[in-house]
């Protein structure tokens, strides 16, 4: 993964640009269910989602044109 101001200076190309969203609850890389959960919100609404489970922290990769929808969405899950 890179930028893409980086990936136009060397000339790479690329199919898509997405957004990378950090979750700021903590979880443990043995916890069962978030990424279960974050990723079935985000299916049922059509959007592409790559999960990287962190040691303290999980991230999203997802298309950057939907990444303001997939905030909603996640205040949402929050909330619930």
């Amino acid at each position: 993964m890179l930028r893409r101001a980086v990936a136009d200076w060397e000339g790479l190309g690329y199919e898509g640009t997405y957004a990378w969203i950090t979750l700021t609850v903590h979880s443990s890389l043995e916890a069962v269910g978030l990424t279960a959960a974050v990723a079935g919100r985000l299916a049922r609404a059509g959007i592409a989602c790559n999960m990287l489970a962190g040691a303290h922290h999980d991230h999203l990769l997802v298309p950057t044109e939907r990444a303001d929808e997939v905030l909603l969405l996640l205040a949402g899950l929050s909330a619930a």
